[in-house]
């Protein structure tokens, strides 16, 4: 993948959700609007990230995304 690729691949549009918890909020909850979404499944690359990293991404998924997901879905 260039650079071109994976810059249309993290747009709003495109299909990889990455970036600061709200930016990441707001692209599942766009994702789910425009599909009807019922599940959500996150995959981390674990054999690329260090693991501080890693666990960091994991912690703000649990700790500030899911909860506001969920909330705004009424869940």
């Amino acid at each position: 993948m260039n650079c071109g690729q994976f810059e249309a691949m993290r747009s709003k549009e495109g299909s990889l959700v990455l970036g600061d918890p709200q930016e990441v909020i707001d692209k599942i909850l766009m994702q789910q609007e425009m599909m009807g979404l019922t599940r959500y499944l996150l995959h981390l690359s674990v054999g690329t990230m260090p693991r501080d990293k890693l666990m960091k991404a994991i912690e703000l998924y649990g700790d500030v995304v899911a909860p506001v997901v969920r909330k705004a879905l009424g869940k």
